[in-house]
């Protein structure tokens, strides 16, 4: 039994025998792959550039490549979400150093409280 689809994106037809595969070559048609010449290798490069298309600024997309490679993710996802959650910025790029710079200080801050705690010397015993 030989069915048609029609494959929605490159509105070609597709011939699929009942209970047979797909031509690999029919799966790839469907993906449109924007090859810009770019040489994006490590994941943090692709996160870095991501976050630079969100903020707007493809202009330094190598600072925000060295942001994702040199700081934790969670505190550059606080600070994105804090950015795209402020409707009004007038500045996006600088509202995002902002605030990470805000979230690098407090994290700062708690090391060091827990680095001047004193040890209690009844728990070693």
């Amino acid at each position: 039994m030989v069915q048609s689809v029609t494959d929605t994106k490159s509105s070609q037809k597709v011939k699929k025998t009942a209970g047979s595969f797909h031509t690999l070559q029919s799966l790839f048609d469907r993906f449109e792959v924007d090859d810009r010449g770019g040489y994006i290798t490590r994941e943090f490069q692709d996160f870095g550039y991501r976050l630079a298309l969100e903020l707007d600024d493809l202009k330094h997309k190598s600072l925000y490549i060295k942001l994702a490679k040199e700081n934790p993710r969670t505190w550059l996802e606080q600070a994105r979400s804090f950015v795209i959650d402020a409707d009004s910025a007038r500045s996006k790029p600088r509202l995002f150093m902002w605030k990470l710079k805000q979230i690098k200080e407090s994290n700062r801050e708690k090391k060091t409280k827990q680095k001047s705690k004193p040890i209690d010397a009844r728990k070693n015993i």
